[in-house]
């Protein structure tokens, strides 16, 4: 005689319960205990750190190699997730609130934290050619006329060059050093200043001697990047003689694709004179004006602290430290040698 279905589903259940009244649970180790998930976008929390810390938007943007308008946005997006204001905006520099000040501190020991863990395990990459990444501008107008003299067959020199416009992160071993443009402070990293910077107006030959330079200015297409619009506003506001107005505003990403432009006659730009001199020394780009203004920044050779003694970081930082102390390679000649300015 079979029996019902609801005996066997009652047989099964006395089972179970009988299991489960002598089960264990077992304790929980380091290993198993697994940290709350964050509810918030880390690039959020790396946009608020770097404003925190620097109580500046424009200066996080630099650290960051993003643009000062999307630092604003990872701050807004943090503030949504949370819920309060985390800071106050008062003109170009910017205050915490109480929140904010009671976050930030955290936030700065735990990012130093996990790149001095990072950058410590870092034999791998103390052999083999130095990885080094680069400002496009930088490695297109000087660092490239300057490779000539470079010392590649020389133990300790080898290099791996790369290009790119936004940072690459250091301490997760995108690379091994990098060429910023900025103030000198990114956390975790030593920074060596190679020059400051300062701006002018640069054209063509052609163009440069088609008018009169206020009259010129005044027909033509202004390139400029939208990371020097304070640069020019205070160049064009120190100018002697009074500002000039171009007669056209075009916006681009980068002081490289404006100095391209440039160089192919399109129009005008403001560019750093010290990473142009190679241009403007073999006439490719001529100062429209003396008048040259302080950037306020500089670029830098960057690379994690625990690098600091590798001995290719050493090389490279003397043979850059040595070519700013040169005449630019395409400086006029003298005797067999390059003049000094």
């Amino acid at each position: 005689m079979s029996r019902p279905v609801w005996y066997a589903r009652a047989k099964l259940t006395r089972h179970f319960r009988s299991e489960l009244a002598g089960y264990k649970k077992p304790e929980m180790t380091a290993r198993s205990k697994i940290p709350p998930r964050l509810n918030v976008p880390l690039n959020a929390l790396k946009a608020f750190e770097a404003a925190a810390r620097l109580l500046s938007i424009k200066d996080a943007a630099l650290e960051l190699g993003v643009t000062p308008s999307a630092v604003s946005h990872q701050l807004k997006i943090l503030e949504d997730a949370l819920g309060v204001d985390l800071m106050r905006r008062t003109g170009a520099r910017i205050e915490l609130t109480e929140p904010g000040a009671s976050l930030s501190p955290a936030l700065t020991e735990g990012f130093t934290r996990i790149s001095s863990a990072v950058t410590g395990i870092s034999g791998d990459r103390q052999t083999g050619p130095l990885r080094l990444s680069v400002l496009p501008t930088f490695a297109h107008h000087w660092f490239s006329p300057r490779l000539k003299d470079y010392p590649f067959d020389r133990p300790g020199c080898e290099l791996q060059i790369s290009s790119s416009q936004t940072a690459v992160d250091l301490a997760a071993g995108e690379a091994d050093a990098g060429i910023r443009h900025g103030r000198g402070a990114w956390r975790g990293l030593q920074a060596d200043l190679l020059f400051t910077q300062t701006v002018t107006l640069l054209a063509s030959p052609a163009l440069a001697s088609s008018a009169e330079p206020r009259a010129l200015i005044a027909r033509s297409n202004l390139f400029l990047s939208q990371h020097l619009q304070a640069s020019w506003d205070e160049w064009n506001q120190t100018l002697p003689g009074g500002p000039v107005q171009p007669g056209a505003l075009t916006r681009v990403d980068s002081a490289g694709l404006g100095l391209k432009a440039a160089l192919d006659g399109a129009g005008i730009t403001l560019a750093g004179w010290e990473v142009c001199r190679a241009d403007i020394d073999a006439g490719r780009l001529v100062p429209l004006f003396e008048h040259r203004t302080d950037a306020g920044s500089g670029y830098w050779l960057v690379y994690p602290e625990a690098l600091a003694r590798d001995r290719r970081i050493r090389n490279l930082r003397g043979w850059l430290i040595a070519a700013t102390r040169s005449p630019s390679p395409e400086a006029p000649k003298r005797n067999g040698t390059a003049a000094r300015a």
